[in-house]
């Protein structure tokens, strides 16, 4: 989500016999207790010992921390929104959701946001908010991008051509917002909010644009559903359910997909559903896939990644940027399990795009042990065994480690700002 060097194996902390490749099919080989606890201590050395400087660029963080240190001095500020885009690492929700319980229990909880409507695709979920739906919706956008782009805030839409059809949702909010697409002989739907019919809404239009209805509602827990009325096609794009004050973490992560992909949707829709959430910070986490693409270069991905920010800084002008870099990353292969070297000029392609545009950078790799550091992830049950992604308790303690760097960044920042104050 590659112009690489040399394949370098690097057996940088496990015994050899875990990876090489056997000969004949025999059972894998179980690390030892001793191996287990060596590897964790590893893992929590890394994790405990914060780098002097966490982020590049951490003065891009600025507004957000402005946003939170106004929140934190008054109560009625109005609510901050967070929104992650990212690959199969924020479509699980593990890492994203461990970040929105530490903000939220420290500055407040805003409701869940922006999220996807029904079940788009497998794997998909949010730990804030659950939903489903009927099954007659096709999903389209996701990893590939394919379609007419407009797909709305997330990348992805479903869409309905048969009466009959629903989608619903249970979430903590004051208010409730549906996303949809405005087409020449859209359809028409219902909305009921807990199990109470509210007006309903057409998707007709004269052309394609990005169509939204709002609901205000009582604070508390409600469930909604849209359902359709007719036989005309309705295309939806997700809810956005908030409350009046707090943060949001809204992870809009699709498997598979590399970052590319945003610049597949219509630049004019992401740009308005961007304009309406307003966010204090978009956080962008790919490049996971991109390092084992053979479609890309270094020189192409950095140009890539750049007029990726660029569109982000024009359609949000005022969210700070935040890069998070991709993992350590192994594959399998016939011959034992290597290192993904692509991943290597990933981060050195990013972190240049991001010091063009302005844009804070946290290197994942780097933070989780560094290069080479996966199999110890594995060994201590952290990380899973296809060496790309990590277990529950594994994301958490990385989202553990990037709340507290960007907390005690904000420290500083409102140190400085305390004494800069006239």
């Amino acid at each position: 989500m590659l112009a690489c060097g040399v394949l370098l194996l690097e057996l940088v902390v496990s015994p050899a016999p875990f990876f090489a490749a056997p000969r004949k099919k025999t059972a894998a080989a179980v690390p030892s207790a001793a191996a287990r606890a060596a590897a964790l201590k590893r893992v929590n050395a890394a994790l405990e010992d914060p780098p002097e400087h966490a982020f590049e660029q951490a003065g891009a963080l600025a507004p957000v921390f402005e946003q939170l240190f106004r929140m934190s001095a008054n109560g009625d500020q109005p609510p901050l929104h967070v929104i992650q885009f990212g690959d199969s690492h924020t479509a699980a929700d593990e890492l994203t959701g461990g970040l929105r319980d530490e903000l939220q229990q420290r500055f407040g909880n805003g409701g869940s946001g922006f999220s996807l409507a029904g079940r788009p695709f497998l794997g998909y979920r949010r730990y804030d908010i659950r939903g489903g739906g009927s099954t007659l919706w096709h999903s389209a956008g996701l990893r590939t991008g394919a379609g007419d782009g407009f797909f709305g805030l997330g990348g992805v839409s479903i869409e309905a051509m048969r009466a009959g059809q629903s989608v619903y949702a249970q979430g903590e909010c004051d208010s409730l917002e549906v996303d949809y697409l405005v087409q020449p002989g859209g359809g028409s739907v219902a909305v009921y909010v807990d199990d109470q019919r509210r007006d309903g809404f057409s998707t007709d239009g004269i052309e394609l644009a990005p169509g939204a209805v709002r609901y205000d509602l009582a604070p508390g827990l409600h469930s909604f559903k849209v359902v359709t009325l007719d036989s005309h096609p309705v295309r939806l794009f997700g809810w956005v359910a908030d409350r009046n004050a707090g943060v949001t973490y809204e992870a809009l992560g699709i498997n598979g997909a590399e970052a590319g992909v945003i610049l597949k949707w219509n630049e004019t829709m992401l740009a308005t559903y961007l304009q309406r959430r307003n966010p204090g910070m978009i956080v962008l986490s790919y490049g996971t896939n991109e390092a084992s693409d053979p479609t890309w270069t270094e020189e192409a991905y950095q140009d890539m990644f750049s007029s990726l920010l660029e569109r982000l800084r024009q359609a949000a002008p005022t969210a700070s940027i935040l890069v998070l870099g991709p993992s350590d990353r192994w594959s399998r292969t016939r011959y034992g399990v290597k290192l993904v070297t692509g991943i290597d000029w990933v981060i050195a392609a990013q972190k240049r795009a991001c010091l063009a545009n302005r844009c804070a950078y946290w290197d994942t790799r780097e933070r989780m042990g560094g290069k080479g550091s996966m199999p110890d992830w594995i060994y201590a049950g952290l990380g899973r065994p296809d060496y790309v992604h990590f277990t529950a308790p594994g994301y958490r303690r990385l989202a553990g480690a990037l709340f507290g760097d960007l907390m005690e960044q904000y420290e500083i920042y409102k140190k400085v700002r305390t004494e800069t104050d006239f």
